[in-house]
């Protein structure tokens, strides 16, 4: 197949190398592409719900035309092979809760502003909610949706984490396991637009992502997702009030 148009050579050469690795791992199960906007850039949201889930969704992506960049958090730019190829690929390095966070933002609108596709894990970490529906999200995928006005297309992922368990450390690639990733309609934010960009306008749209996200992702599971959605800053409701375990 044809490599996407926005990707470079580096990013070419990753797949070359990732793509039949994938192939072998995995039987993709794939919907909703029709939902991609044409000749512009947007933003691409998905649950997370283990440490391949950024290939599986990449892979998703590329094979239907587009070479994301991925918002990533910024320790993995240092980490040894895995930085570099982030670097090389053009990917977007998240700095939290630092005085740099601003500059992952206007990297991602530029990246927009230019045609790409921004591709966000709203939840900001792998879900920790037992049964692996999404989490709270938090609001970085809503101001720069907002702050670009950009398209925002949901996605929900169910499978990945049979090839690679939430915190394993070792790939199950036999037998192949089915990747289902379905895309949904873009979220619709636009009467938001013209607001403050307060917290509560914030909010209003990350929850408008995730519930777009989770109602994709009872489809594909066949299932009710919980009431109340896991945040991890407070006690879980749905055990009596207890607190929260530590995070792994």
């Amino acid at each position: 197949m044809r490599p996407p148009a926005r990707s470079n050579r580096a990013y070419r050469n990753v797949a070359r190398i990732v793509r039949p690795l994938l192939k072998a791992m995995t039987t993709p199960d794939w919907h909703g592409t029709e939902h991609f906007p044409a000749g512009r850039g947007f933003i691409v949201a998905s649950n997370h719900m283990t440490n391949i889930d950024p290939l599986t969704f990449a892979h998703f992506l590329w094979d239907n035309g587009v070479a994301p960049k991925i918002l990533a958090k910024s320790s993995l730019f240092g980490v040894p092979v895995v930085g570099p190829v982030l670097r090389a690929t053009g990917q977007i390095p998240v700095y939290r809760n630092t005085s740099a966070a601003g500059e992952s933002l206007k990297a991602a609108v530029d990246a927009i502003d230019g045609g790409d596709v921004v591709a966000v894990f709203p939840e900001g970490t792998l879900t920790r909610d037992p049964d692996l529906w999404p989490m709270v999200g938090k609001t970085g995928v809503a101001r720069l949706a907002l702050t670009t006005r950009a398209p925002v297309v949901p996605v929900a992922q169910w499978g990945p984490q049979r090839l690679l368990g939430r915190y394993a450390k070792l790939l199950k690639p036999i037998p192949r396991k089915r990747i289902t990733i379905v895309a949904g309609p873009p979220v619709v934010l636009d009467d938001l637009y013209d607001r403050p960009l307060d917290a509560v306008t914030l909010r209003e749209a990350t929850e408008r992502v995730m519930d777009a996200i989770t109602a994709l992702l009872e489809g594909v599971r066949g299932e009710q997702a919980p009431a109340v959605r896991f945040d991890m800053r407070k006690p879980d409701e749905r055990a009596g009030g207890a607190p929260r375990p530590e995070q792994p």
